[in-house]
């Protein structure tokens, strides 16, 4: 299971022209998942999310998490994080999760998240959706995480 963190200012996913989702200073979490995946990595990345320290503090130090400012979250399923790009100029996804496993341990995802930090705090794209996502990042700071229990 892989992530990519971007901590914003706001965002919002678009679905068909309606606007599907929105949140205000917090983070994107774009989330790839591979056929190997299971709960243990989602328990372990929801845990790691929540406690990374990288919001300011006063003296503008990465120094508080999620938690610690109150913060939304909006998770958006990536399985291009899968990507293979070594042989010819299309991508494979061969390493990706099939769309039942992917859904899955996505809508997982969402629930553990949800509980840890507050259902109203936890905003969501559409699974398998041509989603367009807008967003202001801030820092920037963007983060990367693969788990692989």
């Amino acid at each position: 299971m892989k992530v990519v963190l971007q901590r914003v200012q706001q965002a919002s996913v678009t679905v068909a022209s309606e606007q599907i989702s929105a949140i205000q200073n917090g983070l994107v979490v774009y989330l790839g998942i591979t056929h190997s995946d299971s709960e243990k990595e989602v328990d372990f990345l929801v845990q790691k999310i929540i406690s990374l320290r990288i919001f300011p503090d006063e003296n503008d130090k990465m120094n508080f998490s999620i938690l610690q400012t109150e913060g939304q979250v909006l998770v958006v399923s990536q399985f291009t994080l899968y990507s293979n790009l070594e042989k010819g100029n299309r991508p494979s996804f061969i390493e990706a999760a099939k769309p039942e496993l992917a859904k899955k341990l996505y809508k997982s995802f969402l629930t553990k998240l949800a509980i840890k930090i507050g259902l109203e705090k936890v905003q969501a794209g559409q699974f398998g959706a041509n989603m367009q996502v807008m967003q202001i990042v801030d820092g920037p700071v963007t983060l990367e995480l693969e788990c692989r229990i």
